[in-house]
């Protein structure tokens, strides 16, 4: 009996639907994503295996480095914005419309008053090497609120409702987080959150 031969066929799959719907999930996500400004020190948090997620919005970001500098931030800028408007006007420090901007381009507030408007006059490179050297002063003033505690009042001002988070380096001495804390509870200040990484392998076992 002879042996049937089958027709072998061109196989052909047009692809034009897929590369419309890649296309269309791409532009979906650029346009829903929050970016993040970056950080103006590495930070490297510890490891934990606390699930609690920290808030997206309203949240101050309190950066502290193992050298113990200290920096604070919020992502909205209105915030921001609102925040450098009350402590120029509390410390009479007078910012012209280049340090300004330059100020709500910056990730986080990281200089003394008193060397604020020299800072913003660098130019943006300028300045991601020189905030290395700074941080918010801990120190009272005259023994009323430090520096940090009124960018924190500030923070208040700004939005009533915001959240506070630390973020500490795994390297930052003890005497200084506790110092930080203790400047929070003496404004009653009493409920922040610490951000940590996940440890995933703890949490396993």
């Amino acid at each position: 009996m002879a042996k049937i031969k089958i027709q072998k066929k061109d196989i052909w799959i047009d692809m034009t639907p897929m590369s419309d719907v890649m296309t269309l999930l791409l532009c979906f996500f650029m346009l829903t994503s929050t970016f993040l400004t970056p950080e103006p020190v590495s930070v490297t948090a510890p490891n934990s295996v606390s699930e609690v997620k920290i808030p997206e919005q309203d949240l101050l970001t309190i950066l502290v480095t193992p050298e113990g500098r200290v920096f604070c931030g919020t992502e909205n800028k209105n915030h921001m914005k609102a925040m450098m408007e009350t402590m120029t006007d509390k410390f009479g420090v007078q910012l012209n419309a280049t340090q300004q901007k330059h100020f709500l381009e910056d990730a986080m507030v990281g200089a003394s008053m008193s060397q604020l408007p020299n800072y913003l006059n660098l130019d943006p490179e300028k300045m991601t090497e020189a905030v290395q050297k700074l941080g918010l002063p801990l120190d009272s003033i005259n023994g009323g609120k430090s520096e940090f505690q009124e960018w924190v009042s500030a923070a208040r001002e700004a939005n009533s409702d915001m959240k506070l988070a630390i973020k500490c380096d795994s390297k930052t001495p003890y005497k200084t987080i506790k110092k930080l804390m203790s400047e929070l509870q003496d404004m009653n200040e009493n409920r922040f959150q610490l951000i940590t990484n996940l440890d995933v392998k703890r949490l396993n076992d």
